[in-house]
């Protein structure tokens, strides 16, 4: 299951506890040029993951992900250096032109429809916030933060999805019930076919 940042047992230290992502030995396997590249931009990257997960074994790198949907302006820096993205609908043309996945933008998607399509046999990157690795206390938001959602729980009541920065097992492959899952969506997304998405 690919996370953000290449290192799995490092990310509750980097998204929770202050460490600098250029301290993660295995930056290099991002693809990123160097340390302070990899610390950059891995926070950014969350899409990212979603595809590689999507597209299974021999994705590409996340930086090379990156540099594809980078020159379809899913990824801008304004003056400043501020990293823009993901910017959903050249996003989608990069997932579909290069990678062959028919991908959908549904900017209007409700928790139902989430499930229509999970039925459909389509997966979900979902914009969520990034605290749902945390469901048991209050949302501290919505939306800033890509997950994605590969089947209902076995009730058929909940979402099964793989979190690109959980900081546990159980948090990067996560079951929720669906009013849990809504109180993080901003009701927004990216479909995508259904297959590979590895890990349980």
């Amino acid at each position: 299951m690919q996370t953000q940042f290449v290192s799995p047992g490092l990310v509750g230290a980097i998204v929770e506890g202050g460490l600098d992502p250029a301290e993660d030995p295995r930056w290099a396997d991002s693809g990123a040029a160097s340390p302070a590249e990899y610390a950059r931009w891995a926070g950014h990257l969350c899409g990212m993951a979603c595809l590689s997960m999507a597209l299974g074994a021999g994705s590409p790198s996340l930086f090379a992900l990156r540099d594809g949907a980078s020159e379809y302006e899913a990824y801008t820096e304004d003056a400043d250096g501020v990293i823009k993205g993901l910017v959903y609908a050249p996003f989608a043309r990069y997932a579909s032109e290069v990678h062959g996945l028919e991908a959908v933008v549904h900017r209007h998607l409700s928790p139902a429809g989430i499930l229509g399509l999970l039925d459909e046999g389509r997966r979900v990157m979902a914009s969520v916030h990034h605290g749902i690795r945390h469901p048991g206390r209050p949302a501290p938001g919505r939306g800033g933060h890509l997950v994605l959602l590969t089947s209902r729980t076995a009730d058929g009541a909940g979402v099964h999805f793989h979190n690109p920065s959980g900081t546990t097992t159980g948090t990067r492959a996560a079951d929720l019930p669906l009013p849990v899952f809504e109180r993080f969506f901003a009701e927004r997304g990216v479909s995508l076919p259904g297959a590979p998405a590895t890990g349980t």
